[in-house]
């Protein structure tokens, strides 16, 4: 088993509150705001040949996460945009993994903030596929969560807000415990809503359904595949979905920036065959993300 080098340990910058500072020097105190409240949104985005995809609909997202929030970046969109591309080409980096991440300092502590400074950061580092290209063609396996997206009254569900991915780390273990991949959320109502970090489709008769994202992220990688999708004349459902009508579909993928498009085999006792749906959008986000590295998909 490959030796893992923790994240607080590696060479290469992280861009920092405006400056590209050495990566072991890119600290925050114990008694920062967002360690103890969660007051922290985040970004992941991928690099593909040096430039990062879909870049200022992430930049966007942030700034918009952190709205939600209630606190303003320092910095627009373009600036953040800008500060990502110098991160990755600060640690000579083409394809590569980028996390951008906003939060509340140490200024004060208790559940007021409204004294705290804000800072953003962004890192980007090496990252292969989520899942191996071996695993994701004949379908990963998936398990039932327990856990559920919160009701929107309880929780700010359309902020990627670091404190609402606690349950998703609970329900990743418990899977990885059980030998599978990921695990499948329903939301507060009992309905289908998605992976741990990943949106979910499901095919049935040639038409493509997926969770209606009035709980969750409605994914920058979901709307992505939805127009690929639409783009070869698939018909995209987005709808309510039990669970009990998980076995009248044929097909499952997931969709993801760190997934991209992984088929999905089976969910909990519920088994589907990766079919000419999930390979073909497969291929066609690759060929989209990664034009030179083109995946048959025909």
């Amino acid at each position: 088993m490959a030796e893992i080098v923790p994240f607080h340990d590696r060479d290469g910058f992280i861009w920092m509150d405006g400056q590209l500072v050495p990566w072991r020097e890119a600290n925050i105190h114990i008694l920062t705001h967002a360690l103890h409240y969660g007051s922290a949104v985040f970004e992941g985005e991928r690099a593909y040949g040096g430039e990062i995809f879909k870049l200022t609909e992430h930049s966007q997202r942030l700034v918009d996460s952190a709205h939600i929030l209630e606190f303003e970046l320092p910095q627009s969109v373009a600036e953040i945009d800008q500060a990502c591309r110098e991160t990755i080409a600060a640690n000579k980096l083409t394809d590569c993994y980028v996390r951008p991440i906003a939060w509340r300092g140490s200024e004060q502590m208790g559940v007021s903030a409204q004294k705290t400074r804000i800072h953003l950061a962004i890192a980007a580092w090496d990252w292969g596929s989520y899942f191996p290209m071996e695993e994701r063609l004949k379908g990963i396996r998936i398990g039932l969560a327990k856990y559920r997206r919160p009701d929107p009254a309880t929780a700010p569900t359309k902020a990627k807000a670091a404190g609402l991915y606690m349950i998703c780390t609970v329900e990743k273990h418990r899977a990885e415990r059980a030998g599978l991949a990921d695990a499948l959320m329903l939301d507060y109502r009992g309905r289908i809503a998605e992976c741990t970090g990943a949106n979910i489709f499901l095919v049935k008769d040639g038409v493509i359904h997926t969770p209606d994202p009035d709980c969750f992220l409605d994914g920058i990688t979901r709307r992505t595949v939805i127009a690929l999708a639409k783009k070869r004349g698939y018909e995209v459902r987005e709808r309510a979905i039990l669970p009990d009508e998980l076995a009248t579909f044929s097909e499952c993928f997931i969709t993801g920036t760190a997934a991209e498009v992984t088929p999905v085999s089976a969910i909990g006792d519920f088994t589907f065959k990766p079919g000419q749906i999930s390979e073909a959008l497969l291929g066609d986000y690759m060929s989209l993300v990664q034009p030179d590295k083109k995946l048959a998909a025909e």
